[in-house]
């Protein structure tokens, strides 16, 4: 096997549980190995730290997916997804659709996995995986009865690493699945969809949402597929707004709504959540419940302050739609953001509006996003239910 050779201490953070190699990192390199290759890791002195995949088209030159000089890469991809779905069937015990492989968390660096019903979508940001993908696709279908198996890629991670951002179709085809997350049902329509499809990191936080709906004027922002409302609508909310800049996920959220038979007030607005919070706060209309879910405000470190800027506004706003002891449902997906810098934007909103804000309830993603001790990379959803005085 060819070797990667280390400059002097950057095995420090390798020893540690990181599964990442920088190139910048890189002393020297032993062969000439292909992208996609299994390459060794060693530290300056030739001492060997792990196995994992060669991207020389990357900044993250090696992902590492083994501490073992020996083993049978098919062997270990069928141990780990296995075992990732054990786990998941064991906290989700009633659902057929989840997140399956989260990336480094499940120890498979640049895979990750939805699964709805038999259908599998796959995300794939490493060469090694992509090279070797047709043993992902066996396993899917032999050990796990996938019917259907696709990519959903996003283009900008594509990109980084160099691999081609065409999506592929490895078995039967991306026809539309009806999910449900445990008390919801949701249609997912793969070909114009976010993402892989649904965003399963915020189920848990929905349902713990919704039991605070019951009888609740509430609104919910940035709805998308309609997931934080159509809880409340569960709970027998009184009334339940949707408001997303998308007018398809506004379609999706009232496709969601009448699938799920509810029967509660429900209006749908296709609008600008800043400019829809700007206007109800000049009518005066107050809300029981308010839910904010932006998408991600930093996509870098350079452009966090004014991330952090946009938040509070966001945040602020939502506050002033809240009535007295109301209570906000906040979230951040950006991964740059930290939790004490989303406490504090919480907190600075709620100083700005003249209110105290006592958080009841602070989470991350769901439980089938687990998350990776020794990389904080694998941590980046942030959210908070918050009682407002």
């Amino acid at each position: 096997m060819k070797s990667v050779i280390l400059g002097k201490n950057e095995e420090r953070r390798i020893k540690k549980g990181h599964l990442w190699i920088f190139s910048n990192e890189i002393k020297s390199i032993e062969g000439d190995p292909e992208n996609g290759e299994l390459v060794q890791v060693m530290d300056s002195n030739k001492n060997y730290l792990g196995t994992g995949f060669y991207n020389k088209n990357s900044l993250i030159s090696v992902r590492i997916i083994s501490g073992q000089k020996d083993f049978e890469l098919a062997e270990l991809f069928k141990s780990r997804i296995l075992t990732a779905f054990a786990y998941r069937k064991k906290v989700y015990p009633d659902r057929d659709s989840f997140r399956l492989i989260f990336s480094e968390a499940d120890l498979l660096p640049g895979l990750i996995i939805d699964k709805y019903n038999d259908s599998y979508a796959l995300q794939v940001y490493s060469a090694g995986v992509e090279k070797n993908i047709n043993m992902i696709v066996d396993i899917l279908k032999n050990e796990l009865g996938a019917q259907n198996i696709f990519t959903k890629n996003e283009e900008y991670f594509r990109s980084l690493e160099g691999l081609p951002v065409e999506d592929y179709v490895y078995a039967g085809g991306m026809s539309k699945e009806v999910i449900d997350d445990g008390l919801i049902k949701y249609e997912i329509d793969f070909s114009d969809s976010h993402k892989t499809g649904f965003y399963f990191d915020q189920c848990d936080n929905r349902k713990y949402a919704g039991q605070f709906c019951g009888g609740a004027d509430t609104l919910d922002c940035f709805c998308n597929s309609g997931g934080f409302g159509l809880h409340a609508a569960f709970n027998k909310c009184n009334s339940i707004t949707f408001v997303d800049s998308s007018a398809r996920e506004i379609q999706r959220a009232e496709r969601n709504f009448e699938l799920n038979s509810f029967t509660v007030d429900a209006s749908f607005a296709v609008d600008d959540v800043f400019d829809f919070l700007t206007k109800k706060i000049k009518e005066g209309k107050k809300y029981d419940v308010v839910i904010i879910d932006p998408p991600a405000f930093a996509k870098n470190k350079k452009s966090l302050p004014a991330a952090i800027k946009g938040y509070e506004k966001l945040n602020r706003l939502a506050m002033k739609v809240l009535k007295n002891r109301g209570i906000l449902f906040t979230s951040s997906c950006s991964h740059h953001l930290k939790d004490n810098e989303f406490i504090n934007v919480i907190n600075n909103a709620a100083n700005s509006s003249g209110r105290y804000a006592r958080i009841i309830y602070f989470n991350h993603a769901s439980l089938d996003h687990p998350r990776l001790t020794s990389m904080e990379e694998t941590v980046y959803l942030k959210f908070a239910g918050v009682i407002l005085d």
